[in-house]
């Protein structure tokens, strides 16, 4: 079998970032889909699941409700747990969403109340969250993000 795209990159040097991880193309869709490298794998420890679930709790209402939402074919988590995975329509840069993962970030780590979607009839795994967490890891992220602008592997 052929080798897929990310087992291709070297894991022992990526660090924080936003990276087009690759780009699908069927007729005339282009889904990109994109690294949200949170943590640097093999050297900080993982998410841990709490933090990673309300990560993608609050990471896709914000997406699924921000000016792009028409865009957003899917957020979630990798089973690394060193990020999550965006997948959008269009042929994509980083940087062309870059202003969106801030504003993502800025929406975790100032959110306050109920976790959405947290709940036995919303989730299959509703008790595991850790908001507190959560907002560590992403204000660790922006500010890498900030600082470094890594958009390539």
């Amino acid at each position: 079998m052929e080798k897929i795209t990310s087992f291709t990159i070297d894991h022992l040097k990526l660090r924080p970032g936003l990276y087009v991880s690759r780009k699908d193309v069927k007729d005339t869709v282009v889904v990109t889909t994109f690294d949200i490298r949170i943590t640097s794998p093999n050297i900080e420890p993982v998410i841990d699941n709490g933090s990673l679930h309300t990560i993608e709790h609050l990471g896709a209402t914000y997406l699924r409700n921000s000016e792009r939402k028409a865009d957003i074919v899917y957020f979630g988590p990798m089973g690394c747990r060193t990020g999550c995975y965006l997948l959008m329509f269009g042929d994509l840069k980083s940087e062309d969403i870059y202003s969106l993962i801030i504003n993502m970030c800025d929406f975790i780590i100032d959110y306050q109340g109920q976790i959405p979607g947290a709940s036995a009839q919303e989730c299959g795994n509703y008790l595991e969250q850790n908001l507190p967490m959560a907002k560590y890891y992403i204000k660790k992220y922006k500010e890498q993000l900030i600082k470094f602008k890594r958009f390539r592997y």
